[in-house]
C-alpha cells in the first residue's frame, strides 16, 4: 500500500511538473496592438512580382513608406500595426508576421531578416524569432525570455487563385 501511494505520487508530481514546463513555454504573439491587414496579390502575375517566390525569400509591406512600390497598394489596403512580412517557409508555403517588434511594441521599431542565419531580428532589443521555421517563435532576447512572439497573419488563396494577406 505505501509502495502504491509513492507511486502515485510520483506520478502526480511527474504530470505537475511536465504541466508547469509545457506551460513556461507558452508564446505569446497577441502584444502587438490589433491592426487591420488587408494585401491582395490580384493576379498571378502581381504575385510574381510583389509576392514570394520560393523557400527562404521574404518581402515587406509598409504602406505609409510606400513599401514595396506606393502603386502596389490601393485605398482599402491595409499593412497591420507595423506592417508586414511575408516569407515563403522551408516547405515553400507563404506565411505573414507584422513587423513590429513585439518586445518593443511600437509601430516605427520593425524586425529586419538577417539573411545569414535566416532570422528577424529587432536591432532595438536584441531579440530574434524563427520565421521560415517554428511559426514567428521567439529563440533570443528578451522576447525568448518573455515568451513574446511575432503576431501571424493569415495567407489564403482567393477565388482566382490570387493569394491575399489578412488579419487573423
Amino acid at each position: 500500500m505505501n509502495f502504491k501511494f509513492s507511486l502515485s505520487a510520483s506520478i502526480a508530481a511527474a504530470i505537475l511538473v511536465s504541466a508547469s514546463v509545457a506551460s513556461c513555454h507558452h508564446i505569446d504573439d497577441d502584444r502587438t496592438p490589433p491592426a487591420p491587414v488587408w494585401v491582395p496579390f490580384t493576379s498571378q502575375a502581381v504575385w510574381e512580382l510583389y509576392g514570394v517566390s520560393g523557400a527562404l525569400d521574404y518581402k515587406e509591406f509598409i504602406k505609409p513608406l510606400g513599401v514595396p512600390s506606393p502603386s502596389f497598394f490601393t485605398a482599402i489596403s491595409q499593412t497591420g500595426f507595423g506592417g508586414v512580412l511575408l516569407v515563403c517557409d522551408i516547405n515553400n508555403t507563404p506565411l505573414a508576421y507584422d513587423l513590429s517588434c513585439p518586445v518593443e511594441n511600437r509601430s516605427d521599431i520593425r524586425v529586419k531578416v538577417d539573411a545569414e542565419d535566416h532570422q528577424a531580428y529587432c536591432e532595438v532589443c536584441h531579440s530574434r524569432y524563427e520565421i521560415f521555421t517554428n511559426y514567428g517563435t521567439p529563440v533570443a532576447g528578451p522576447a525568448a525570455k518573455h515568451g513574446y512572439g511575432l503576431t501571424k497573419y493569415l495567407v489564403g488563396s482567393g477565388p482566382n487563385g490570387e493569394y491575399r494577406v489578412i488579419t487573423r
